[in-house]
């Protein structure tokens, strides 16, 4: 096995706990440690030893998740994949910022349907606040990693 193949796995296998699916994971983890700037789905699938069919539900789903962006492939048919340029992981959290709004209107509806002062929707409302620490707490977040990456770069 080549140190880039055991890079890949070792790498896989992180994401794989960080909740990504183990072939979404492994895709991934090429695109990011191999060397290459794009890549088409054969050689995806090639680069990792599986089949074309493995790695379309891969892309699609790494795409869906921005983690990937997909291009259309000027020299030929079909896509290309790439990771974002730049701040790959800033970039990702980012896009996922709106996600908590919706969350927490979502959340602020369900409490205002319930009755004051029930244990429910206390529970709920503790749910929200959370949800509210979590998306102050990422944007900050976001702001100190640029600031870290911009005096460490």
């Amino acid at each position: 096995m080549s140190d880039l193949a055991r890079a890949v796995e070792r790498l896989g296998q992180t994401l794989e706990t960080m909740g990504l699916q183990r072939m979404p994971a492994r895709v991934f983890a090429f695109i990011l440690a191999d060397d290459q700037s794009v890549y088409t789905a054969a050689e995806l699938a090639q680069g990792l030893d599986v089949s074309p069919a493995a790695i379309s539900g891969a892309v699609r789903y790494l795409s869906d998740t921005h983690l990937v962006v997909r291009e259309r492939n000027p020299a030929g048919r079909g896509d290309l994949f790439r990771v974002r340029d730049g701040d790959i992981w800033g970039t990702i959290q980012a896009a996922r910022l709106p996600v908590l709004d919706v969350i927490i209107e979502s959340v602020q509806e369900a409490v205002d349907l319930l009755p004051e002062g029930s244990p429910g929707r206390e529970r709920v409302e503790e749910t929200r606040d959370y949800f509210r620490f979590l998306q102050e707490d990422a944007q900050d977040l976001d702001r100190r990693w640029r600031e870290w990456r911009a005096a460490h770069r």
